[in-house]
């Protein structure tokens, strides 16, 4: 018995290591080199594209809970993330290259899995773990949009620039973690108010790469959104967003600025970092104007400039039981942004699940269904639900798992909600 793999991204690296573990062989598709998609730079499995950071770390946090049950459940990534950490203060930021390099090493030497370096442009016959993920090649979305006899939805993720930090100049530049929370491990640009209405300037009248005309009615999704288009609900919606100054204290002066632009450390050799929230959609020339702009970026040495590209994914609640399994065709499953799930973790989190299951169904065991009390289990019920009429991408939140009672003084109190609703959640994956 063997499973097809489609895709050895994030989410498919997960699933194939998954059955690996569970001695199934995997014939693991991935179009890569040979065909190259609009965000990709390499070859490597499981390449993060966008930012460095997977999120919270801790599960004061849903997406730091999500990590926590991964591990409960025997998630292979998880365990290479942690391996693979740079400085993020509460987050886990990985070193994109050690990570992906890391990853294809061990998926390449296991004898489970066949690497297969062909695009698929069919679903094809047999057990299979569809985990194309958003850069799906369009003969094969054609093929998904017939099996699921449903229009796909596109939206578009945006990547932020990256500079070396040899350049930064930290006579103005000072290292600080929000409220001192963890290590001050990210770089901070502060800006004053007339500082802020001149970048401001700049970026709203900046030019925008065109978008291609099968784009032009694609949506964005909330929390990825480029800055520009953040920028263009009002003046001080960046001050309320990635460039919110609160908590945030140059110790050389004492001062709270009017506005920051933080930094996180993207390699661990700590010679390069990510704007944090700065994708963007700009022109290239723009995009350094503007950078330099920012105070302690005025020779910013940029690496990696921000780039946008589609993302696709389908209409799950039509589509998905879940258990992420096909609702028409039981050993066809789903996994990673394709789902609707959105963002790193997430995408591991269903290729963990997608792959426990597919097992399990060729093993003739009662397929996982976790309850949506778990983060994990809160995101596929919320993706699966029928009831959903228009159909958005979902990141792990608090807002989507069962709610717990509070007495009625402490319904305010997020940390003791979060406390309690982590403790749920793990006891009961302990306890399963």
């Amino acid at each position: 018995m063997e499973v097809n793999v489609i895709g050895a991204g994030l989410a498919g690296s997960e699933a194939a290591l998954q059955l690996a573990k569970q001695g199934i062989n995997v014939n693991l598709y991935e179009m890569r080199p040979k065909k190259m998609t609009g965000a990709h730079k390499t070859e490597k499995f499981a390449e993060f594209v966008c930012s460095n950071s997977l999120g919270a770390s801790d599960c004061s946090n849903a997406s730091g809970l999500l990590k926590k049950e991964m591990e409960i459940l025997g998630g292979e990534l998880i365990k290479i993330a942690r391996n693979c950490s740079v400085p993020a203060g509460n987050a886990l930021a990985i070193d994109r290259e050690l990570f992906s390099k890391t990853v294809t090493d061990t998926v390449k030497n296991n004898s489970f899995i066949n690497i297969i370096n062909e695009e698929v442009t069919e679903i094809p016959e047999g057990y299979t773990i569809l985990a194309s993920g958003p850069l799906t090649s369009d003969k094969l979305a054609e093929d998904i949009k017939k099996f699921t006899k449903e229009e796909h939805l596109h939206f578009f993720d945006a990547i932020a620039p990256i500079v070396e930090k040899e350049s930064i100049n930290f006579d103005k530049a000072f290292w600080a973690s929000r409220y001192d929370k963890g290590e001050a491990s990210y770089i901070n640009c502060p800006m004053n108010k007339e500082e802020y209405e001149k970048f401001y300037d700049i970026l709203i009248n900046a030019p925008k790469i065109e978008l291609k005309e099968f784009e032009k009615n694609a949506k964005f999704f909330e929390s990825c959104l480029p800055v520009e288009v953040l920028a263009s609900r009002g003046i001080d919606t960046l001050r309320f967003g990635p460039m919110k100054p609160v908590g945030l204290v140059d110790k050389r002066t004492g001062v709270e600025n009017y506005a920051v632009v933080q930094l996180r450390q993207d390699d661990s050799a700590k010679t390069l970092f990510n704007l944090v929230g700065f994708q963007t959609n700009l022109k290239w020339g723009s995009q350094k104007e503007l950078l330099q702009s920012i105070p302690g970026l005025e020779n910013a040495n940029i690496v990696r400039y921000g780039v946008m590209h589609r993302n696709t994914f389908i209409n799950s609640p039509k589509v998905l039981k879940p258990t992420l399994q096909s609702r028409v065709r039981e050993n066809l499953f789903f996994a990673g942004q394709l789902t609707g799930t959105e963002g790193y973790t997430e995408s591991i989190a269903t290729g963990l699940l997608a792959g426990i299951n597919t097992a399990r169904l060729i093993k003739g065991e009662n397929l996982l269904v976790l309850p949506d009390i778990t983060i994990l289990g809160a995101l596929t019920h919320y993706i699966s639900d029928e009831n959903h009429d228009k159909f958005q991408p979902i990141n792990s939140n608090w807002g989507i798992i069962a709610p717990i009672e509070l007495p009625k003084k402490e319904r305010k109190n997020k940390k003791l909600k979060a406390e309690l609703l982590s403790k749920r959640s793990i006891e009961y994956l302990l306890s399963v």
